[in-house]
């Protein structure tokens, strides 16, 4: 690792570590640091009676900071092995339909749920929601290879990757419909994103998950940096290239649907993080790939902070925030890599 990696990760999880502070203090109600920290003792090592502030951190603020840390470092290396694997940095989960499919195979298990008594724990909403993930995927990677070559332009990826986005979407729509009012208040949840909802719970299985699936991303970053100079030049190399798409797309989705399954649809993380880092820290996947996992957590944690602060006390939907972020550094890219006609 050069000394610039090595300087560069502790400054991202000092970072990293004043957003989880300031994501826990600050919101419609200020915590003090000594208040967070009697709470932290008082759970974990005295006991005794908490005031009204300590609780809002330990049962609200502590495990909304976690959640949202897990859910961005998920995006953020999704989006970094799809850039990678595509070799095209205009790539994100949500472009290809992975957190539409997701939203849809939540929305599904809402309304469809409870009529056929389809409940096997708490796994099920994230196994719904990747279902529909990988449904959504598997349809974009297909209809966008050329019947010639069995390649995927980029282009047609994203056009495909719209209109899946737009037919699942639809089916949220419909689900929406059909719902009664607590299905339907579940269902909005989806399409505007928010962190509003986290707890100890959600915590556990994203954390799970977010942990599980870098560490065996961290496997594919040399392959990926094979790839990127071409699929010819993998090949020589020795790389599957087949096993290697699907491992990647299988870990992606899976990543990005559990994480879905509890905030809702976020996009454009996927495709700032690692573009940002790739300018600040250069294009080898092998670091890229954890330093996206801790700006995508410093990412949200700002945008949920943002999303807290600008209406105090009440909060906007984080989707909101990070594409008005998002939008505009999309333009650019594609401007900048003259993908418009």
């Amino acid at each position: 690792m050069s000394r610039a990696n090595r300087l560069f990760i502790p400054f991202l999880w000092a970072l990293l570590l004043l957003t989880v502070l300031l994501s826990a203090r600050y919101g419609a109600v200020s915590i003090r640091l000594q208040e967070m920290a009697s709470a932290l003792s008082k759970c974990c090592f005295s006991g005794g009676d908490m005031g009204l502030n300590e609780r809002i951190f330990m049962d609200i603020r502590l495990p909304r900071a976690l959640l949202c840390v897990f859910v961005g470092a998920s995006l953020g290396v999704g989006g970094t092995l799809l850039q990678a694997l595509f070799r095209n940095p205009i790539v994100e989960p949500g472009l290809i339909g992975t957190s539409s499919g997701a939203a849809f195979g939540a929305a599904l298990y809402f309304v469809l749920g409870a009529t056929f008594n389809f409940h096997t724990g708490e796994w099920t909403l994230p196994l719904a929601a990747s279902a529909g993930a990988v449904l959504s995927t598997f349809l974009v990677y297909i209809l966008s290879q050329s019947k010639e070559t069995g390649k995927s332009s980029i282009v047609v990826l994203l056009l495909t990757g719209i209109a899946i986005n737009a037919l699942f979407m639809s089916g949220v729509g419909f689900l929406s419909f059909l719902a009664r009012d607590p299905q339907a208040r579940s269902i909005t949840f989806w399409g505007l994103g928010t962190l509003s909802g986290a707890n100890w719970h959600s915590v556990l299985i994203v954390g799970l998950s977010t942990v599980l699936c870098i560490l065996a991303s961290l496997r594919f970053g040399k392959q990926l940096n094979a790839l990127m100079m071409g699929e010819e030049e993998a090949l020589f190399l020795g790389v599957n290239i087949r096993r290697l798409k699907w491992a990647v797309l299988a870990v992606d989705v899976l990543m990005i649907a559990v994480a879905t399954a509890f905030v809702g649809v976020i996009s454009f993380v996927g495709l700032i993080v690692p573009h940002l880092l790739r300018m600040l820290n250069g294009s080898d996947n092998r670091p890229l790939i954890f330093t996206s996992a801790m700006a995508g957590g410093i990412f949200l944690s700002l945008a949920d902070l943002t999303a807290r602060m600008v209406v105090r006390p009440s909060e906007l939907p984080i989707g909101i925030v990070t594409s008005v972020v998002g939008v505009p550094v999309f333009i650019y890219l594609l401007r900048r890599k003259n993908y418009f006609f």
